[in-house]
């Protein structure tokens, strides 16, 4: 047996043994690394950041002044809040939706936040 066969069964041993949203999380934060996003869990704030992952919520939050869609963006190590101020409804973006996201980052109550960020939503493969 080569060293690449036992890679391959250590990997096929924790497929089968790994709970569902482990194996999620590892594929979204491989798919990230590899369309040129930076982790989140790595971002800081106030630096311009590109990070790319899949919507968990979208919801309006609409205040006396503007509506805000805000959308929680996961992409395998950290979660996102990407806000757009002024806006009721974006099309595409929705609850498991795979978009690329970028923008400065900023703290929001101990939370990562991205407001009006520029996106491209992704397609499936």
């Amino acid at each position: 047996m080569s060293a690449k066969d036992g890679g391959y069964f250590s990997r096929l041993v924790r497929k089968l043994t790994s709970d569902v949203d482990v194996l999620d999380a590892d594929d979204l934060s491989q798919r990230s690394a590899a369309g040129g996003a930076r982790r989140a869990c790595d971002c800081r704030s106030g630096e311009e950041v590109t990070v790319l992952g899949r919507l968990r919520s979208v919801e309006l939050c609409p205040s006396s002044e503007a509506a805000t869609l805000e959308a929680e963006l996961f992409d395998g190590t950290e979660g996102v809040i990407l806000v757009w101020l002024g806006r009721r409804r974006i099309p595409g973006i929705e609850p498991g939706r795979t978009i690329k996201a970028r923008g400065r980052m900023a703290d929001r109550d101990g939370r990562k936040v991205l407001y009006n960020p520029y996106y491209e939503l992704q397609t499936t493969s």
